[in-house]
């Protein structure tokens, strides 16, 4: 089984322990720091990210494992030096590609979904992209292809370095002393998830904040100046889906309107949020001037609505194991129409949540899907069919698009808040 899946089978449960354990802290201290919708779209998001990962859907410009086998030309010894120095490389790489993911605009793209939420928590930290699928980080790890790291360490290495950036993402842990000179800590990543002018393209860091204090992107928490987290332009939607390619849909749309061709290809290389003049003037977009006056993004949903959407999220969680468990024996066809079935899944609760029409168009979809895995099981089931019963997948999306029609009819519908996104 994949290093990957391995990690993220043991990793989850603890990341969902420590969320509950977080939301008991707060809660003991009257400190409000989740909203059940926003918890909901954020672990969604990690599903997401997790499958499109597991699954590997995405394409790969350049690999590590080939700029090793093309461009090494020392061997580094012994193997504590290099478990080091590949863990400085990592970090170092860390530090630029995630600066150049926010100031330049097209590439904002893929980090967008990150910073969506409007309240800052462990579940926050699990907002992760699917709208990055070209891979070509592996040009900032030149120094350790050509001191001949093998491609094996950063494969252990990599998912580490991503875990150890999950405990930061907390309000609830005050400045801890020495630590702020060495590591990123809470403080430091407040700063970094804030829309104040103050904080804005800040603290890039993702283990070691020297990185920002040598390349003057450092920037202190400030007790007078409360971070305000989000994004410029907010999201207005749960559905992490729709927030991976918001931002490049606008892009797209703003490059078609640009009068001239240098613009339309300027703005996709320009500082993020960059608009042509002519552009900016005509097509207005909401943009957040002052974040002390930020509304938050709520739609009141009912007790009843978020009850279901956490079954609903429990059971996209559950095809997600179902997925990544048994990659090794799904043909690709049955793992694209099972990634597809769990994208329009989170879709349809997500929309529900936002009160949009798309929720029951994105139930039907899945129910469809759903359907002629189901009649046509015996040419692309493989061995699927002798480790789960799809007629149980498929009655339960049955229950599914009920209880969506319902809630639409009988809560939503009548409140008279139908909206498309």
């Amino acid at each position: 089984m994949d290093i990957y899946i391995i990690a993220i089978s043991f990793i989850i449960p603890f990341f969902i322990l420590l969320i509950i354990i977080e939301e008991y802290i707060a809660y003991r201290k009257n400190i409000k720091i989740n909203r059940a919708a926003d918890i909901i779209s954020s672990l969604s998001s990690g599903i997401t990210n997790v499958t499109r990962d597991g699954a590997k859907l995405g394409f790969i410009l350049i690999s590590y494992s080939w700029l090793v086998e093309h461009i090494t030309i020392y061997k580094l010894e012994p193997l504590w030096l290099a478990i080091t120095i590949a863990f400085l490389i990592e970090d170092f790489a860390g530090y630029w590609f995630h600066r150049m993911n926010h100031r330049i605009n097209f590439f904002w793209n893929r980090h967008v979904i990150h910073h969506s939420s409007e309240e800052f928590n462990l579940a926050c930290a699990l907002r992760q992209s699917i709208s990055d699928n070209i891979k070509f980080h592996a040009i900032l790890f030149i120094p350790a292809a050509l001191l001949g790291i093998p491609a094996t360490l950063f494969a252990i290495i990599s998912p580490i370095h991503l875990f150890m950036q999950f405990w930061y993402h907390t309000q609830l842990i005050d400045k801890m002393g020495f630590l702020e000179k060495i590591l990123v800590t809470p403080s430091h990543h407040r700063v970094h998830h804030a829309i104040n002018e103050e904080y804005l393209d800040k603290n890039y860091s993702q283990i070691f904040i020297v990185w920002d204090k040598l390349f003057g992107t450092f920037q202190e928490e400030n007790k007078l100046n409360p971070p305000v987290y989000g994004i410029m332009r907010p999201a207005n939607t749960w559905n992490p889906i729709v927030i991976n390619f918001k931002h490049l849909l606008q892009i797209l749309k703003d490059a078609y309107r640009a009068k001239n061709f240098k613009d339309k290809v300027k703005i996709w290389f320009m500082p993020t949020g960059w608009r042509p003049d002519s552009v900016k003037n005509n097509f207005k977009i909401e943009y957040i001037d002052d974040p002390h006056q930020l509304k938050k993004y709520d739609t009141n949903n009912s007790v009843q609505i978020l009850i279901w959407s956490w079954i609903q999220l429990f059971f996209a969680g559950f095809i997600m194991f179902l997925i990544l468990l048994n990659i090794s024996i799904f043909s690709q066809i049955l793992t694209i129409f099972l990634c597809m079935f769990l994208f329009l899944h989170i879709s349809s609760y997500t929309f529900l949540l936002d009160e949009n029409k798309w929720a029951l168009i994105m139930e039907f979809s899945k129910f469809l899907i759903i359907t002629l895995l189901l009649l046509d099981q015996n040419k692309i089931m493989n061995l699927f069919i002798l480790k789960f019963n799809l007629s149980t997948i498929w009655l339960y999306s049955l229950i599914s698009l009920i209880v969506t029609c319902y809630f639409w009819i009988k809560e939503i519908n009548r409140k008279n808040k139908l909206k498309f996104v």
